[in-house]
């Protein structure tokens, strides 16, 4: 007889069948009166079984309709190349990234004047709760939510430009900056994971148990920080590379 818990043993047996692909994304798992007969176990230990899988990101509840494995198509954004003015652009970077893997990009934006939170400001090197304009946009592909990025500017550069004024910047505010003089010659980039927030979880519509990528790129101007932005993404539908030196070795590998 197993030490572990019953519940345990269901979530253990059914996480293998999800990861041999017994069970692929997108299929429904069988009923809770189906999982009670084949562990012959009581409704409430299959549903904490059931809780498991759930937490852990692998199973979602199927609206009245029982439990299914979590389907989703990843996106893999190249961090090296996003932003990247010397290659084309088909709008922003974010468009130009989406559209050519052959998705369909959305946003919605607001801009506002706000007190920069400390981390930003930092990172601008002024001083916090000092007035910045922050471009708040929430992001789809294939009306699905990916992403929201929040970037931070500070006034001197946001005076005289459309950076505070509403609305989209076709062609990207990086670019923007640059045919106006004010251009990006680095950028320093750090990530880390954690739980979302209730914000994000609403906004991501996240699911129990799935982590956020949070991916904060400060930019950096010839002579002082021009711009923070700070991208908060779903862990279950993204993963980022960076590329580095002569990749030629590698060939056509995706």
């Amino acid at each position: 007889m197993s030490p572990k818990p019953l519940y345990r043993q269901v979530a253990d047996a059914l996480r293998a069948e999800i990861a041999d692909g017994t069970r692929p994304p997108g299929s429904k798992l069988p009923s809770e009166r189906a999982l009670c007969e084949r562990f012959d176990a009581a409704r409430n230990t299959v549903r904490m079984g059931l809780n498991v899988l759930i937490t852990e990101g692998l199973v979602i509840p199927s609206h009245g309709r029982g439990y299914e494995v979590r389907s989703a198509e990843v996106f893999v954004l190249n961090a090296s190349r996003s932003e990247n003015l010397t290659l084309p652009q088909e709008g922003d970077s974010y468009t130009t990234d989406v559209k050519r893997v052959g998705r369909e990009p959305h946003q919605e934006f607001r801009v506002e004047l706000v007190p920069l939170p400390p981390e930003a400001a930092s990172r601008l090197r002024v001083e916090s709760e000092q007035d910045g304009v922050l471009r708040f946009c929430l992001r789809y592909l294939d009306g699905v939510p990916w992403s929201t990025q929040a970037t931070y500017y500070p006034m001197w550069l946001a005076e005289g430009t459309r950076i505070a004024q509403a609305g989209d910047i076709a062609e990207g505010t990086t670019r923007y900056l640059a045919d106006r003089g004010i251009e990006q010659v680095g950028y320093y980039d750090e990530l880390l994971t954690r739980m979302p927030t209730p914000e994000e979880a609403r906004d991501l519509q996240i699911g129990p148990g799935v982590p956020v990528l949070v991916w904060t790129r400060t930019g950096y101007g010839s002579d002082r920080p021009i711009r923070c932005t700070v991208t908060t993404f779903r862990g279950d539908l993204n993963r980022i590379t960076f590329e580095v030196g002569d990749l030629s070795a590698r060939g056509g590998q995706p």
